[in-house]
């Protein structure tokens, strides 16, 4: 799971690299029941067991065991897996816990070059929304949970790639990452399946599916897609959608993904709310809708919307603002009346296609994976090319 982690070692493995995924085998969001809760009917019914590897996507994928010290998960057998392996280059997906502190441990047997990276935004990050004081409890416990075994991770890291830019000031407060160390590079958008519209197959798809909706040529359709929990509180576009529609406009909302809001969703008129897909399956669903909308915290899944010619509206806290630069806008924070006035400036049709063409061809130019994954591995060469151990094979693996 984690479709920036699978999405980064597909597209460097058709570079060319030798990729190993290495993970365990706990739950996906294990940490966050709301979450965890919500993936449950889409995750793995066999999931890989210890000591089981497989190719997929052109790269290997390794489960090895693990075990909770100190309430956190802790690799059993990294060292050895990554021996195995032998690789060139490891990529971290986080800059504290066991996992980077085990793989710090190995560089200095293995001799490997280790980059690591920041996702956590501002808003899912309670303590980086709020002022703290140096005594504050949180924040002491954050020093030593994070803090110190970030900056410990920190000396032997080349490298760590932040989402953005609030992503970067997350990782320097609160995970120990020194400044210097940090390079804003956006998370990329698979540019050959989420597209506008461009063929006359795509344009039938897109009848065929609001027809199989029960959404009306003349209907403006919004949609979201992923949790349906509190923090990502998508019941808010429901209300929206709901008033919109008491006033007499021909709106509807697309609801898919999973959560606690479900059965809420449902409640409301004009919404319709469908499961978990695979992130392969929605770019029909994004090319039928109208308007893509996430009412709180960020999404990858506002990119897809955009590369698809979305216009994108998301809240005024949003902090990523390059995600919609050009092609979105911005509404109060749960504020479902002032979401109704901002959908209902997109029911202009021209207004749609200008935001939505700019958003596409800011997505294909700016984020495509492709694009950033050739940087990323000139990075990954040129780090690696002071090892007598990087040659022809160019083997990557990530922890």
């Amino acid at each position: 799971m984690g479709y920036s982690n699978t999405m980064l070692a597909r597209y460097l493995a058709r570079l060319g690299a030798d990729v190993h995924y290495i993970t365990t085998d706990l739950p996906v969001y294990h940490k966050y029941r709301e979450a965890r809760a919500a993936y449950n009917d889409f995750s793995a019914g066999t999931p890989m067991r210890p000591g089981e590897s497989e190719r997929y996507d052109g790269y290997s994928v390794h489960c090895i065991p693990h075990r909770f010290v100190l309430g956190a998960p802790k690799f059993i057998g990294l060292s050895a897996k990554l021996r195995e392996i032998a690789p060139d280059v490891v990529q971290l997906y986080v800059n504290a816990g066991w996992g980077p502190l085990q793989a710090a441990v190995a560089k200095l047997r293995l001799g490997f070059v280790m980059f690591s990276a920041a996702h956590t935004t501002v808003s899912a990050f309670p303590l980086a929304q709020r002022q703290v004081h140096l005594w504050d409890r949180a924040l002491l416990a954050n020093f030593v949970a994070r803090v110190i075994p970030g900056r410990a991770v920190s000396f032997l890291t080349k490298r760590c790639y932040a989402a953005t830019e609030d992503c970067a000031q997350v990782a320097t407060r609160f995970y120990g990452m020194p400044r210097h160390k940090i390079t804003v590079v956006p998370l990329g958008v698979d540019t050959e399946n989420f597209h506008p519209p461009a063929t006359a197959a795509d344009r039938e798809r897109r009848a065929t599916l609001r027809g199989e909706l029960g959404i009306a040529a003349d209907e403006l359709l919004c949609i979201y897609t992923g949790q349906f929990t509190e923090a990502k509180n998508p019941v808010v576009l429901a209300q929206a959608v709901a008033q919109l529609r008491a006033g007499g406009q021909a709106v509807r909302a697309l609801f898919i993904g999973n959560g606690p809001q479900r059965a809420q969703l449902c409640t409301y008129p004009g919404c319709t709310v469908l499961p978990f897909m695979a992130h392969r399956d929605l770019p029909p669903y994004y090319r039928a809708g109208d308007i893509g909308v996430w009412p709180t915290q960020e999404s990858m899944s506002m990119l897809d919307a955009a590369a698809c010619g979305l216009p994108i509206i998301v809240n005024d806290t949003l902090l990523a603002t390059e995600r919609i630069a050009g092609n979105g806008l911005t509404y109060r924070l749960n504020d479902a009346a002032d979401l109704a006035d901002k959908i209902d400036i997109l029911r202009d049709p021209q207004r749609r296609a200008q935001l939505g063409g700019v958003g596409a061809q800011r997505m294909t130019e700016l984020f495509s994976w492709d694009s950033i994954v050739r940087v990323r591995l000139a990075d990954y060469a040129a780090a690696a090319h002071g090892s007598t151990s990087f040659g022809a094979a160019r083997r990557l693996s990530r922890g």
